[in-house]
């Protein structure tokens, strides 16, 4: 029985799960992939208005790849009108990759890869009167833009791209059968979104024994103490790293299971 392969499952979008099921294969593992969320991209109002203003700016904080990518997919001149006066931020040590491939400089990476890390980071900095863009989705959290309107800088949000709900759930419907089936060693969450969605495919009659399983047969790792929470909501333990990347949740993962 201490042979047989772990399945470890994925609740990424396919086409954010490639390092993850690399670094499972590495450790002699199973990948399942079955994406709670899709990331589709927007040219919002909001984002052609961050464009328009682009000029303006201050500080352009990234949030995620994906923010980057939806820029770059409707403004390929997006880097050639940046202005050298305009700083950069980033959460998380894949999204300052995703900048450094494009081309651009970053200013700013705050050691804890979370909003409150980077609000922290600004705290040491003069931004009274700043004006800064953050390119996102709306279903991210307001921590912070809001914290950053209480150090005195005009923030304006932009809609990069949009988390919904997968429209084919038949993986996630899968998945919700396999941990009920004792089929799942692991899994990992990687936004507080690909929990909740777990959930919402999930039938009534399913949710009791599906929080009891990963709480106990399954071990459940988060990547970082905002996700955490969010499963804690949902009376489900988990375990998350010391830093938060997918290289560092799956490394803990491993360690422990």
């Amino acid at each position: 029985m201490e042979n047989k392969e772990k399945i470890i499952a994925i609740t990424r979008p396919f086409d954010r799960s490639e390092e993850a099921c690399e670094i499972i294969k590495s450790f002699k593992a199973k990948p399942f992939v079955a994406p709670t969320l899709e990331l589709e991209m927007v040219n919002s109002k909001t984002l052609k208005n961050l464009m328009d203003n682009l000029n303006k700016l201050d500080w352009l904080i990234f949030t995620s790849p994906t923010s980057i990518k939806s820029i770059f997919n409707f403004y390929p001149d997006f880097k050639d009108k940046l202005l050298n006066k305009t700083k950069i931020a980033a959460i998380g040590s894949k999204t300052a990759d995703i900048l450094s491939e494009c081309g651009l400089a970053i200013d700013l990476i705050p050691e804890d890869y979370t909003s409150e890390g980077l609000i922290e980071s600004f705290k040491k900095l003069d931004i009274k009167n700043k004006f800064v863009g953050i390119p996102r989705t709306l279903d991210a959290r307001l921590i912070l833009p809001n914290e950053l309107k209480k150090l005195g800088a005009d923030v304006l949000i932009a809609e990069a791209y949009k988390s919904v709900l997968p429209l084919d759930t038949i993986r996630v419907e899968i998945l919700i059968s396999k941990i009920l089936n004792d089929e799942i060693d692991a899994i990992i969450f990687t936004s507080p979104l690909t929990v909740k969605n777990l959930f919402k495919v999930a039938v009534d009659d399913q949710v009791d024994e599906l929080i009891n399983k990963l709480s106990t047969s399954v071990l459940t790792v988060s990547i970082g103490p905002i996700t955490h929470k969010t499963l804690e909501e949902f009376d489900i333990y988990s375990i998350y790293p010391d830093k938060y990347t997918v290289k560092d949740m799956l490394e803990l993962l491993f360690e422990t299971l």
